[in-house]
């Protein structure tokens, strides 16, 4: 007799079989209701329900819940599984992601020891090691892991580099160096780093914001002028982030420009592809990352463009001995070492680990490299249709990208008050996304207002780009433009 967390056996089968069906009618039907809520959700709303519908002193049912959930996160939320979801990287996840999940609860693996979950590690470690082939990183000592997502990838990147450029720094800290260490960042790039800045001690003041050009990438001669400046002022250089895939334009910084000056300064060059790194699948679009390969350490996302459920993100280096030499530690109560492989805990940041690899290998399993190829390449000439049907509807781009990200403007508010421009930009994509067909976002582009959409969606087509276009010309004439002052 099982204790009161205990199932018989055929009420597990039940909650299960009734859980996937739940899955499988929600992913086939998502797309035929609205992308998000056409009114707003109050918080007090969602709370109140949810304190009168599970109050959690005595047991209920589960699978009665599994199905009140369902209606209202279907109720409740923006559907980034939606095709119409042109927002942020949160793409539809594969089912073969999906099942991995699932598979991954079930049999619980801990990974923090090889001794404890060898399939489990080693299926992470082949994952990783096919990721970093296709990067280009030197394959026979790459190094790295599945982590929870892009911020602990990059926040492990930042320690690698402390660790490499300031012997003293493992055992000191920050205090046993003769400056303060300062890094450096595109201006348009993914601002964790300002987190990872004050969750190291490294203060915020120590993330230098390097100007972009032109084109919005990372202006080359600004970042050699600002570590010469820093050097000049006695401060210490480690790190310099080039991002491959910006969150607002979905830009690719010039990352062979930055490895050469990277290599100039002695600075350890890491490169944030948690979303564009995943164009290393397909041979048409490789060519795009070209001087990724020079890189000290690299983020990609597998949550990103490669479509599994949140949360994935990877850390990979060939620096395999530094990355051991970070997070390398002996306990009495940890199980013994085995021979020619590592436990993970003494490679990252993380002690205990689930089996998040695992919905990774799967989804890879599922498509092959040849199919997430196809799927990128579909993503990318969609983004060009999106470009294209939009700049003959009278809007004008401003990011120059070949990935599929774009960003227009009205050209009738480029002489509007920035506050004022960004008022009407807010209002024409609330427009879109209470209209049910879409969801978009403004954003600024190189401080500039605008209008932001992504293909994020496997299962988005040229017949949910006419939809967005539609739905944008509607908002922009519903919504008047203000009077010049």
């Amino acid at each position: 007799m099982g204790g009161p967390l205990d199932l018989p056996p055929e009420q597990v089968e039940d909650l299960l079989v009734s859980t996937a069906r739940a899955v499988s009618e929600h992913l086939g039907s998502v797309a035929d209701g609205p992308v998000a809520s056409a009114e707003p959700v109050h918080p007090a709303t969602v709370r109140s329900w949810l304190a009168d519908t599970y109050p959690l002193e005595e047991p209920q049912s589960a699978a009665t819940a599994v199905r009140d959930l369902v209606a209202a996160l279907r109720r409740w939320g923006v559907h980034t599984t939606h095709p119409g979801y042109f927002g942020l990287f949160n793409p539809t996840p594969t089912a073969a992601g999906v099942a991995g999940e699932l598979l991954a609860a079930a049999v619980n693996p801990q990974l923090a020891a090889w001794s404890h979950a060898p399939v489990a590690v080693e299926a992470e470690q082949h994952v990783l090691r096919f990721l970093a082939g296709r990067l280009g990183l030197a394959s026979g000592a790459v190094a790295g892991n599945i982590t929870t997502g892009g911020a602990e990838a990059n926040l492990t990147a930042v320690l690698l580099a402390l660790t490499r450029a300031f012997p003293g720094y493992a055992d000191q800290g920050l205090r046993g160096l003769p400056g303060r260490p300062v890094f450096y960042a595109s201006a348009e790039s993914h601002l964790a780093w300002v987190k990872i800045a004050h969750g190291t001690g490294l203060g915020r003041d120590a993330l230098r914001l390097v100007d972009v050009d032109e084109h919005l990438r990372m202006d080359t001669s600004r970042l050699h002028a600002l570590v010469e400046a820093d050097r000049a002022a006695g401060h210490l250089p480690f790190l310099v982030v080039g991002t491959a895939g910006t969150t607002g334009a979905g830009i690719i910084d010039p990352l062979r420009d930055l490895a050469e000056l990277a290599g100039t300064h002695g600075l350890w060059l890491h490169t944030d592809a948690a979303w564009a790194g995943a164009i290393s699948l397909s041979d048409r679009l490789r060519p795009l990352l070209a001087g990724i390969e020079r890189s000290d350490s690299v983020t990609l996302d597998a949550h990103k463009w490669l479509s599994v459920p949140m949360g994935a993100g990877t850390i990979l280096t060939p620096h395999a001995e530094l990355l051991a030499r970070t997070f390398r530690l002996s306990t009495g109560y940890m199980p013994g070492a085995v021979e020619d492989a590592a436990d993970p805990y003494t490679t990252s940041i993380q002690w205990s680990r689930r089996f998040a690899g695992l919905k990774v290998l799967l989804s890879l399993v599922a498509a092959g490299r040849s199919g997430y190829a196809a799927q990128i390449e579909r993503d990318t000439d969609l983004g060009t249709l999106l470009a294209d049907r939009l700049r003959a509807d009278g809007w004008q781009r401003l990011n120059h990208t070949p990935l599929p990200v774009v960003c227009v403007t009205d050209p009738a508010t480029e002489h509007l008050d920035p506050a004022t421009a960004w008022a009407w930009h807010d209002a024409v994509a609330d427009r879109v996304v209470r209209g049910g067909t879409s969801w978009i976002s403004p954003v600024r582009v190189a401080g500039r207002p605008a209008l932001r959409a992504c293909i994020t969606s496997h299962r988005t087509t040229s017949t949910d780009v006419d939809r967005l276009v539609d739905a944008l010309r509607h908002a922009r004439d519903r919504e008047p433009l203000p009077r010049r002052h």
